[in-house]
């Protein structure tokens, strides 16, 4: 909001006449969803075009191979190696003309997410010659239907890896121990951060092997929690706003045929512990601070008591903003979108996320008072 004077120095970015003021942390929390990637590409070039560039990004899957494509890679370059990704993994299923029409669109999706299951992605995965079942037990080959080697080679051409270390972004990506079950997160700030933990946060059993890493095995992040949204408030220091963009809504309508069935078990099983983890932050974080208000208003005596000095010390934290980007499915789109690597839905995916963001800002007043009265909050302003 133009007419607002910030209370403390905060970076702005421009759309039009929008001005959105800036926390001192900007960070960027991306979902797994497979194939609907594409449309976290669509966030990042949108948000890149407001001037907003994150200081922290965190994924799981698909959405750690779109934040180490950000943290790897100077401003100027992130949407064109991003682009250069999704045009590679999309590049066997070219864009030709179909009828507009939702059961031939719905025909194609189905065609085209079958010719995926058979002959895997360009520069991601690809089949076995031989099926697991017919390796040797204990064996990786025994253990996945694809192979993943090409990622490793993807990720390598298109991420500097010195620079996702050493650099001004902050990389999070989440996996899970296969012995132990229990999640884990490779975070830039304590160790060294490469192509075997992304395809590690990406490993999602039966299709894919597990990934070594230090000779611990891991899969996929979204076996246990579909979004890192945790590990980034519990680790926050400062003001901060995330865009947290998810691919799989939480609400939707009754299944009407078995295609709606297997699409919305998908949207339940990898949104529920998402909104479940939002939620649950969100009410602690008003519940803290409410206790600070409280607490403000104790006399000063009071306020020296220990206890009372506990508490505070408990309930101290910084605002957060939180801002929703979800990806809500077409109608066509049935159980198989998350690996539908078309180029034709990819671009619409694509085109999907940078709508969400043009939505966003044209309410972004309402952001920009939250974050300028240091209150917390979420916003869901693109629905």
């Amino acid at each position: 909001m133009a007419d607002i004077e910030p209370t403390s120095p905060v970076r702005r970015s421009r759309r039009r006449a929008k001005v959105l003021p800036l926390p001192d942390q900007v960070a960027l929390v991306l979902q797994g969803g497979g194939a609907l990637g594409s449309y976290q590409g669509g966030v990042i070039e949108a948000l890149s075009a407001v001037a907003i560039e994150p200081d922290w990004v965190a994924g799981i899957s698909i959405g750690a191979v779109n934040a180490a494509i950000v943290a790897g890679n100077p401003p100027e370059r992130r949407v064109e190696r991003l682009r250069a990704f999704w045009d590679q993994a999309t590049s066997w299923l070219p864009s030709f003309p179909i009828l507009p029409d939702d059961m031939v669109r719905e025909f194609v999706h189905e065609w085209s997410a079958g010719f995926v299951a058979l002959a895997g992605v360009p520069g991601f995965f690809g089949p076995r010659f031989v099926p697991p079942v017919f390796a040797s037990p204990g064996s990786i080959e025994a253990l996945s239907f694809y192979d993943a080697t090409p990622l490793r080679a993807t990720l390598d051409e298109l991420i500097d890896w010195d620079l996702v270390n050493h650099g001004p972004v902050r990389l999070s990506v989440g996996a899970v121990d296969v012995e132990s079950g229990n999640f884990r997160y490779f975070d830039t700030t304590e160790e060294w951060v490469d192509a075997r933990h992304v395809m590690a946060s990406g490993a999602l059993p039966p299709g894919l092997p597990p990934v070594e890493i230090d000779g611990r095995w891991y899969w996929d992040g979204g076996l246990v929690s579909n979004t890192p949204l945790q590990h980034v408030l519990d680790n926050q220091r400062e003001g901060m706003i995330v865009f947290q963009v998810d691919l799989f809504s939480a609400a939707d309508q009754r299944p009407r045929t078995i295609m709606d069935v297997a699409a919305r078990a998908k949207e339940i099983t990898f949104s529920s512990r998402t909104r479940q983890v939002t939620d649950q932050l969100m009410k602690l974080r008003k519940e803290r601070e409410l206790v600070r208000k409280v607490l403000a208003k104790l006399p000063a005596e009071l306020r020296a008591d220990a206890d009372v000095a506990q508490l505070a010390e408990m309930s101290a934290e910084q605002p957060v903003s939180l801002v929703h980007l979800i990806y809500r499915a077409n109608a066509w789109e049935g159980g198989a979108r998350d690996y539908e690597f078309s180029t034709r839905t990819m671009r619409e995916h694509w085109a999907a996320g940078g709508a969400a963001v043009d939505a966003t800002m044209d309410n972004a007043e309402l952001v920009a008072e939250n974050i300028l009265t240091g209150r917390t909050a979420a916003f869901d302003l693109a629905r």
